[in-house]
C-alpha cells in the first residue's frame, strides 16, 4: 500500500501539478505546523472529520478557524452534523498517522468540503499523512486534484489572519 504522501505525489505527477514536500520537526496541530514552517495560518489547512447523519465527511478549513456545525449541516443537507473523535475514524485512514490525514476525502470515499475562505488563498499547506511532512501547492491545483465542494462553514473569524 502506498503512503498518503506517495498517493498525493503520484496524483500530482500524473496530472502535471507541481508541489513542494516540506519536512519539519514532529508537531501535532496545524497551528504548530504553520509556526514551524513560518507560514500564515490562513493558508494552512486542518482537517476535521464529522458525522453527517450516517456518513463521515471531511471538513477542510484554515488552521485558526473553527467549524460552524450548523452551517455545515445546512451545506450538507443533513439532519445532524457532529465532530467525530479520532477513535471513530482512525481505521478509515490506514495509510496515515493518527490525526495527520491529508485533505483528500476522495482517497477514503469521503465527501469533502473546503471552506471558501481557504479556497480563496493562493497556496495551501496540509499534512501528508505524518506529523513531520506537509505539502505546499497552489490552492487552485489542490482543488483540481481533490475535487472538494467549496462552501462557507466556519465561524466568522474574530481575528485577522
Amino acid at each position: 500500500m502506498k503512503t498518503c504522501l506517495e498517493r498525493i505525489q503520484s496524483l500530482a505527477h500524473q496530472t502535471g501539478v507541481p508541489l513542494e514536500t516540506q519536512r519539519h520537526r514532529e508537531v501535532y496541530t496545524m497551528q504548530q505546523v504553520a509556526a514551524e514552517l513560518h507560514e500564515k495560518g490562513a493558508h494552512v489547512a486542518k482537517v476535521v472529520i464529522a458525522q453527517a447523519d450516517d456518513a463521515l465527511v471531511m471538513l477542510v478549513l484554515a488552521a485558526p478557524d473553527h467549524v460552524d456545525f450548523d452551517a455545515a449541516r445546512a451545506v450538507l443537507g443533513a439532519q445532524h452534523v457532529l465532530p467525530v473523535p479520532e477513535s471513530g475514524f482512525r481505521d478509515r485512514f490506514p495509510d496515515c498517522a493518527p490525526g495527520a490525514m491529508p485533505p483528500f476525502g476522495k482517497f477514503y470515499d469521503m465527501r469533502t468540503l473546503l471552506d471558501e475562505g481557504l479556497a480563496q488563498t493562493e497556496t495551501i499547506v496540509f499534512q501528508a499523512g505524518t506529523h513531520r511532512e506537509t505539502i505546499k501547492m497552489a490552492t487552485r491545483d489542490y482543488i483540481r486534484l481533490a475535487l472538494p465542494e467549496i462552501a462557507h462553514f466556519v465561524y466568522a473569524p474574530a481575528h485577522v489572519h
